[in-house]
């Protein structure tokens, strides 16, 4: 993608920049006390312990021995992701403003980096083997009804004795704003059930989805979007009882992209126009709580730079360069620990 770079003569101060929140998942990053860096670049270790109950101590032997495991779990990276700018010396010298390429760095966190980051690790821990998830419509709920979704699951998690001290609620926040106003207008209708949670947090709907496609920068474009839903002809010889299948009609570009129908009454007949759906579409989320220790997310390697014209042997240019490495993931047996509240759709 060529710059765009527009020549200056007097000018301000001031930066028109778009809006944009930090990130709101950094709460979940793991602490580095255990979590080791493995020799092989793309592996991080995942500490396991274990420890043996209580015994009974009697006068004659005194205490019974117990055990302690402690076991390294090794997990592959599943975050590697990087970009390039280059901005022409004259570019830069002709559009008046040096400290904007910088600024271009900062920039480049705050609006594309961060978000990112946090759609990545809340798809995730939606989409992980195991993990609790409702999906509910609560485009019309009122507080009452979230807060009755989330006492259920506060009561599920209570029960199995998760920890209260670091369980974080993440919310959408038309659907924080819903019960906020009800607890102004309502102040002596319960919501205790919000001081089950050490924590709330904010999160945009755009950055909160069950599945993210990561776009390459190639052909497809940068940065990330809700997952499409997949299709592919279905290789069936019968119909399936209880399958949906689809119609596509359509040309496949972008004036007119393909649209997948289902098919209400499938014939055996046109088994050979029909497609199935290989993979789901993502779905927007409402609310997710999650317990921190059942979390994993550990950056192997974040690299950032900026280059000056005279460090490049090719190119009179400015450049900067970002590449980050990271894992998300969950503790397998903390899956207790958190819960999806999913859309419909």
């Amino acid at each position: 993608m060529p710059n765009s770079i527009a020549f200056a003569a007097n000018f301000t101060g001031i930066l028109d920049e778009v809006y944009q929140r930090a990130s709101v998942s950094g709460c979940l990053n793991s602490g580095r006390g255990l979590i080791r860096a493995s020799k092989n670049a793309r592996e991080i270790k995942i500490p396991m312990i274990n420890v043996t109950g209580l015994g009974d101590y009697t006068r004659n032997v005194g205490y019974r021995d117990g055990s302690i495991s402690l076991t390294y779990e090794t997990k592959s990276v599943n975050y590697d992701r990087g970009l390039r700018l280059l901005a022409d010396v004259m570019d830069v010298e002709e559009g008046g403003i040096l400290d904007a390429f910088v600024t271009a760095g900062a920039e480049l966190q705050r609006t594309q980096v961060a978000p990112e980051a946090d759609a990545f690790t809340f798809s995730q821990i939606a989409s992980h083997d195991g993990v609790t998830t409702q999906s509910e419509d609560l485009s019309s709920a009122d507080a009452e009804d979230i807060l009755a979704a989330l006492r259920t699951v506060t009561n599920e998690m209570d029960e199995k004795q998760v920890s209260t001290g670091s369980r974080y609620l993440f919310i959408t926040p038309t659907l924080h704003g819903v019960i906020e106003d009800f607890s102004t207008a309502n102040p002596n209708r319960s919501n205790r059930v919000l001081g089950r949670f050490s924590r709330i947090v904010e999160v945009p709907q755009v950055r909160f989805y069950t599945a993210i496609d990561l776009l390459s920068g190639g052909d497809d474009g940068f940065g990330y979007r809700k997952r499409q839903a997949v299709y592919a002809l279905t290789e069936d010889t019968d119909v399936v009882e209880g399958k949906t299948y689809y119609t596509r009609s359509g040309s496949g570009t972008a004036a007119s992209p393909y649209t997948y129908t289902a098919v209400a009454s499938p014939a055996k007949a046109n088994l050979g126009s029909y497609y199935e759906q290989a993979t789901a579409a993502g779905k927007d989320v409402n609310f997710m709580v999650v317990e921190k220790s059942a979390a994993i997310k550990f950056d192997r390697h974040i690299a950032s730079k900026v280059f000056s014209p005279n460090e490049l042997e090719t190119l009179d240019s400015y450049m900067l360069k970002y590449r980050k490495v990271s894992l998300v993931d969950l503790m397998e047996a903390k899956l207790d620990g958190v819960y999806v509240g999913a859309d419909t759709e």
